[in-house]
């Protein structure tokens, strides 16, 4: 369902890099003259936060069917209160995953019927797509040891078996289609934000020509 702005999406296995990335292309468009409305998922109002805490809690054993509607609860509110209205009104939103996440983790990590949850997740979004997609890609391994080094705690999702894992890098690296795009996460930080950068410049010029110095200036 197409809207008036421009949607962003940032997806990734753990320690991919995506939130740090994220960060980091807020702060160029705010230096440059935008404002985008940054979200997180699961997150971003009361309703979704609260299934967050549930979701990520190291503490609970979340059955896999109870955790795909705790996340499609969370999108359903975020898209309702957040992002629709923001699009609506032509605005940039930049999101920390988004409905790729629930098919990657939930039918490729679980095991879930893809069926319900495609279609569960479209329900839950109203049928919004991204205009760009932007993933961060990783060898295995490289997210845990990233979170690890950083002295990062854990949370039920970073405490799966290896093979989950897997999975999950495995599935995100097979993602195609339009507006998706393939990062190397492996970069430093300042490569990868230079990466994404270009990306959405070559994809909106309208909107992000002129602007690729935000970040830059920042750092000197």
């Amino acid at each position: 369902m197409k809207v008036p702005g421009y949607f962003i999406v940032v997806e990734g296995p753990e320690g991919s890099g995506k939130s740090t990335l994220v960060a980091e292309l807020a702060a160029w468009m705010e230096t440059s003259g935008l404002e985008p409305v940054r979200v997180r998922e699961p997150g971003g109002t009361p309703v979704a936060e609260g299934a967050r805490r549930l979701l990520l809690d190291p503490q609970l054993d979340v059955a896999p069917l109870a955790e795909v509607f705790l996340y499609l609860a969370a999108r359903a509110d975020l898209v309702h209160r957040v992002i629709r209205p923001a699009l609506e009104v032509g605005g940039v939103v930049l999101a920390d995953r988004f409905d790729l996440s629930t098919e990657i983790y939930q039918v490729v990590g679980r095991g879930l019927d893809r069926d319900m949850v495609l279609a569960a997740n479209r329900a839950a979004t109203g049928g919004l797509r991204p205009d760009m997609t932007l993933i961060t890609d990783v060898p295995p391994g490289v997210g845990l040891a990233r979170q690890q080094q950083g002295r990062q705690a854990l949370d039920r999702l970073d405490l799966e078996n290896q093979a989950f894992h897997q999975r999950v890098i495995e599935a995100y690296l097979a993602v195609e289609g339009p507006g998706v795009r393939h990062l190397d996460g492996t970069l430093p930080p300042e490569q990868l934000f230079a990466a994404a950068r270009d990306a959405l410049v070559a994809d909106r010029p309208d909107l992000f020509s002129g602007r690729n110095v935000g970040t830059e200036k920042q750092r000197t």
